[in-house]
């Protein structure tokens, strides 16, 4: 898997002070994206080994509320397998810290994928450029959702 970046203290991208996971690639291609240079599956450079420890050194941090995964989209099928280890690794190391994914796909195409057993939180559906809304909380537009994934149910921020 390709990432762009990490940002190591973010309250944008979820509650709390959270450290952010930047992924490669998005088949969503949403007019308006803010992130479209992370569109391509390619771009970015190699998560390997350092780029893991510096992501597991942003979390044990005591300041640091999660991880959210964003991108691109963490969803992309060529992602899946890397963020599920990655996510089941911070649940197992990390289990005061809660996990946000933001992803294009909807809760009902996604909650049987083995990752959703470790997202505590997931914004769903893509970007829609004429929904956009400034006054929402976490998320760009309004047909996207804030869903609590272990009850299936929306929240409302």
């Amino acid at each position: 898997m390709n990432y762009h970046g990490i940002t190591k203290t973010s309250v944008a991208n979820g509650t709390g002070i959270r450290t952010v996971l930047w992924v490669a690639g998005c088949n969503h291609h949403c007019k308006g994206c803010h992130n479209p240079q992370t569109w391509d599956i390619n771009s970015g450079e190699l998560f390997d080994d350092s780029a893991k420890q510096e992501l597991m050194l942003a979390l044990s941090k005591v300041w640091c509320n999660g991880l959210t995964f964003s991108g691109g989209d963490p969803l992309h099928p060529q992602n899946r397998d890397a963020v599920t280890e990655i996510a089941k690794e911070v649940k197992e190391r990390f289990s005061d810290k809660d996990i946000w994914l933001y992803t294009g796909y909807t809760f009902e195409e996604v909650q049987d994928l083995e990752v959703m057993n470790y997202i505590d939180i997931l914004v769903d559906g893509e970007f829609v450029e004429e929904l956009r809304d400034l006054r929402l909380k976490f998320k760009g537009s309004s047909n996207q959702r804030i869903i609590d994934v272990k009850s299936g149910k929306e929240m409302q921020l």
